[in-house]
């Protein structure tokens, strides 16, 4: 064990409520990574979270995932104000590693995590963390005339056919587009100073799309932090409907479980995938969130969505009409949500827990597609999903710049850079399927 726990009282350094700190190996940090007893490092300080955790703003899960480990790249890629956030942190400190420790924890690469710092390092030199706020700007009034549009052609052109359909076509892009831009305003990239983000990211994922930024919030840090990893990633939790990746369908079929026919996942992913997240799964998953926890600040953003729409729609189409109406953008919107954030993850490593450092977790869990005017703007800029996920503060403007330091940086360490086009991302993701199902069906009658 080392000097495991022993206490650094000869320099006199006190931690949270005057305790002496102490100083640790990896070995030691590492036992204390249960549910009721939960230690991490950032930057060698060594800190116990376990009672602090239910408080953190990110939620307890996202936070929970680093007990045990290093989590200095996680804490420097989250938190735009790391100052402001060690406040916090301090009354948790406990202790630092000890001298002879290494920095990094499961013997991981010491270069490599050196060399990713300095990218970051210099990024932000080269200001690639400052928002263009012109650009958010435009998107947002894009966002706001597609709505106004909306409303305005059926004012003046009357109900048919064609307007109608005109008329889900223009709400199913402004939903979709709300949702890349609240995703902007939820990972703090706009604004310097974190309230403006939190309280436009309610406005517009609120107002804008009836949804909840409080469970967005806890959803996708989660996924960011630990991006395809079972019981840490909630985007591959399938709820038994599908079996992802290379283990997961090898180990369902060995203990001989058959919740679904995954053989045909590829097929059926059509008609529940695509076609049901967003006016099914989420929209159940979101109201059944703000009730059960008592959001109500969240359910009043999500209520004037719907009070906005209805005052809008009810004169054109009337109750039942509005909500047909609304139930078929949300079809709509669903299959442009799936398709493109599906595309750089399900073709991905998707496995359990193996410690990798920041920069190896990311790059097998995304790849990037191909840069245009039109994917930038179809995908929300994240056709750049190595870069989101690398720096997921930096604004989406800047992915472009930053993309060919990574992959340098990649290519230095031997790491796959992938891009490829956007419809071989479609493409990828049935194949995926197809191939995890096959070898559930291998394992299944096999094994």
């Amino acid at each position: 064990m080392g000097k495991g726990g022993e206490k650094t009282e000869e320099n006199g350094e006190c931690g949270g409520g005057g305790k002496r700190l102490g100083v640790y190996t990896w070995e030691e940090v590492q036992k204390h990574a249960l549910k009721t007893d939960k230690w991490l490092v950032i930057e060698r300080k060594v800190y116990n979270i376990t009672d602090w955790a239910k408080r953190h703003p990110g939620g307890v899960r996202v936070i929970s995932h680093y007990a045990g480990e290093d989590a200095t790249d996680a804490f420097q890629a989250f938190h735009p104000e790391p100052e402001f956030v060690r406040k916090f942190l301090k009354p948790l400190l406990i202790g630092e590693l000890a001298p002879g420790e290494p920095s990094q924890d499961r013997d991981k690469n010491s270069e490599m995590l050196a060399d990713f710092r300095t990218l970051r390092s210099t990024v932000e030199r080269m200001g690639l963390f400052r928002t263009d706020p012109v650009f958010f700007s435009l998107h947002l009034l894009h966002i706001i005339l597609l709505e106004v549009g909306s409303w305005l052609m059926l004012w003046y052109l009357g109900v048919n056919w064609a307007t109608t359909l005109l008329c889900v076509l223009i709400l199913t892009t402004s939903q979709s587009q709300s949702g890349w831009l609240q995703h902007d305003f939820g990972h703090l990239s706009v604004f310097k100073k974190s309230k403006w983000n939190h309280l436009l990211h309610k406005f517009v994922i609120g107002h804008l799309k009836g949804a909840s930024a409080n469970w967005w919030n806890h959803r996708h840090f989660q996924h960011h932090a630990k991006p395809n990893i079972f019981s840490k990633d909630p985007d591959v939790n399938m709820l038994h409907a599908f079996v992802l990746g290379d283990s997961q369908p090898v180990e369902y079929g060995k203990k001989k479980l058959k919740y679904m026919p995954y053989n045909h996942q590829h097929q059926y992913f059509f008609l529940i995938g695509p076609p049901m997240l967003i006016p099914v799964y989420f929209h159940i998953q979101i109201m059944h969130t703000m009730i059960s926890r008592r959001d109500w600040v969240d359910f009043a953003w999500s209520m004037s969505y719907y009070l906005r729409y209805f005052t809008m729609y009810i004169p054109f189409y009337g109750f039942l009409g509005s909500i047909v109406l609304i139930s078929f953008v949300r079809f709509l919107e669903s299959h442009w949500f799936v398709w493109v954030t599906q595309m750089n993850h399900i073709p991905m490593d998707i496995d359990r827990e193996k410690h990798r450092d920041w920069l190896s977790m990311q790059l097998a869990a995304t790849c990037n597609v191909e840069q245009s005017a039109f994917n930038d703007w179809f995908s929300g800029h994240l056709n750049f999903q190595i870069e989101h996920h690398l720096f997921p503060t930096m604004p989406r403007h800047s992915y472009v710049k930053a993309a060919p330091l990574v992959r340098s940086l990649c290519e230095k360490h031997g790491l796959r850079y992938e891009v490829k086009t956007l419809l071989q991302g479609f493409r990828d993701i049935v194949s995926s399927l197809r191939k995890s199902g096959d070898l559930w069906l291998d394992a299944y009658l096999h094994k």
